[in-house]
C-alpha cells in the first residue's frame, strides 16, 4: 500500500507544481507574447492566477494528507517538504527552459540540483 500511496502523494505533488508555475509564473510568458500588457491591471493577473491556484491547492492538500505518515502515509511532513521542493524546482526549471528561450541552464544550477539530491538523502537517512 505505501508503494501506491508514495506514487499517488508524488504524481499529485508534480501535478500540483505544474498548476503552481502556471500560476506564478505564465503571465510572464503571456506578457511576452502579448496576451498581456504593461496596462493589464494587475488584479486580473491575480484573479487568473487564482483560477489557477484552485486545482493547484485541490492536488497539494490531498498529496499531504496521503503522503503524511501521521495519517498511514510513507513520509514525515520533513520528507513531505523536501520532496516538493525538489519537485517545484524540477517543475519551475522545465517551464522555464522551455518557454523562456532567454533563459539557459548553467554549472550553478547543476550544483544547486546536486544540493537538492543531497537534501533528499539527508531527510530521507535515518541517522
Amino acid at each position: 500500500m505505501h508503494h501506491l500511496q508514495q506514487f499517488y502523494t508524488i504524481g499529485l505533488l508534480i501535478v500540483s507544481n505544474v498548476f503552481m508555475t502556471i500560476a506564478w509564473y505564465g503571465h510572464l510568458k503571456l506578457q511576452q507574447i502579448k496576451v498581456f500588457t504593461d496596462s493589464t491591471p494587475l488584479i486580473v493577473i491575480i484573479l487568473l492566477s487564482w483560477l489557477l491556484a484552485l486545482p493547484e491547492y485541490s492536488c497539494q492538500v490531498p498529496a499531504n494528507r496521503i503522503g503524511f505518515d501521521g495519517n498511514g502515509g510513507p513520509f514525515s511532513l520533513m520528507q513531505l517538504k523536501v520532496i516538493q521542493e525538489v519537485v517545484s524546482l524540477t517543475v519551475f526549471t522545465v517551464f522555464v527552459t522551455v518557454f523562456f528561450h532567454g533563459e539557459s541552464l548553467r554549472w550553478n544550477h547543476l550544483a544547486a540540483f546536486i544540493c537538492l539530491i543531497m537534501a533528499v538523502f539527508f531527510v530521507f537517512h535515518k541517522w
